[in-house]
């Protein structure tokens, strides 16, 4: 389902999503009460909507579309502006799956390749985690948007047990986590055990654009009472302190003279993103070594696989958020399916654990 105010912008973006066959646009409505009422008709796997409507907004609507369909995943496009990335990052800490900027003019958006790229891909990747976990409401007034064809239906097949490596887990002098789509809703639950401070510095990289990372790092100092900022290049790594890669920047770390201090970026995009999670975990590794303990959270992909696996052959430890919990079981999926996790948690124990980790005994 298309959300947005502006005709001309869903005609555009339905144009660009149904250039993918494996996609349909389903409804195209213009403010946020005409969606509530469209999905209480016919269910969808992806919402794509906008910040700013008549009637009823982006933020208004998204907590009652959630209440109608739990499984239904919401991707978030608003234009680069402060008050507009304020909003996303609130809309993305109460459930919206992922955000992305929406260019200006409908001039701009013709031509917007990678935002179309981009948006297909998270269509996609968003519409098969809402079929994988979604079990849609019962009330028999809801129909399918259309019927589901003999060669579609699939016999679940088992989950393959995983079982975590046995490794000791030594105390860490740096914790680094990498996370996307649901990301920021996962990071506000486990920071959130940091409030009384540890003395390891954290490193985050969040898929996300500039402005929102910097946003995203103000909620978290505010919300979950830690010394937390956007990374600048050149600045000295300190204890304790929480460190979000900006937004079309690699984070990396090097060590200078004794020092450790943040490097920032703009080689080629790794694994579609940039931020990536794999640069900074192979810097982190060269620095801290066995006592660099990763976390990787929901997110769609592979980021943080290669990187992980760097963690790991150095002695250091990883932990992945669980299926159940994540919103997209991409990136904690990978790593998990390798075989590298000492550790699958769903997401209210791994900021426990962490700080159960950080706070032991060396050794």
């Amino acid at each position: 389902m298309l959300v947005d105010d502006s005709a001309v912008t869903r005609g555009l973006i339905s144009r660009v999503l149904e250039s993918d066959t494996e996609i349909t646009v389903s409804a195209s409505v213009n403010d946020g009460q005409m969606a509530i009422n469209s999905l209480k008709r016919t269910p969808v796997d992806v919402i794509v909507l906008d910040v700013e409507m008549p009637v009823m907004d982006g933020i208004t609507a998204l907590p009652k579309l959630m209440e109608i369909d739990p499984a239904v995943k919401i991707i978030v496009l608003s234009t680069l502006t402060d008050r507009n990335a304020t909003t996303t990052i609130r809309a993305l800490e109460i459930g919206a799956a992922e955000c992305m900027l929406k260019p200006s003019t409908s001039r701009e958006l013709s031509s917007a390749n990678d935002f179309k790229l981009e948006l297909i891909r998270k269509v996609k990747g968003l519409g098969k985690s809402a079929r994988d976990q979604g079990v849609r409401p019962s009330d028999p007034t809801r129909r399918p948007s259309r019927p589901t064809l003999p060669h579609e239906r699939k016999v679940a097949a088992p989950k393959r047990e995983i079982v975590p490596r046995a490794a000791t887990v030594p105390m860490p002098d740096a914790i680094a986590i990498g996370s996307s789509t649901g990301g920021p809703q996962a990071l506000f639950e486990v920071l959130k055990h940091f409030s009384s401070g540890i003395r390891q510095p954290i490193f985050i990289t969040q898929h996300m654009p500039g402005t929102f990372t910097n946003i995203l790092a103000n909620h978290i100092a505010k919300q979950c009472g830690v010394n937390c900022s956007e990374a600048q290049d050149g600045e000295p790594v300190a204890d304790g302190r929480i460190y979000v890669a900006p937004g079309g920047y690699h984070m990396t770390v090097q060590s200078v003279d004794g020092q450790q201090v943040i490097s920032l970026n703009q080689e080629e995009p790794e694994n579609f993103c940039r931020p990536a999670v794999d640069p900074m975990l192979r810097s982190l590794v060269k620095i801290y070594g066995r006592r660099l303990l990763t976390v990787i959270l929901t997110g769609m992909g592979q980021d943080g696989l290669k990187g992980a696996q760097e963690v790991v052959n150095a002695g250091g430890t990883v932990i992945a958020q669980d299926e159940e919990t994540s919103v997209v079981w991409g990136m904690p999926g990978a790593v998990a399916n390798a075989g590298i996790c000492n550790q699958i948690l769903p997401i209210k124990e791994i900021g426990p654990q962490l700080l159960n980790y950080a706070t032991r005994t060396r050794g």
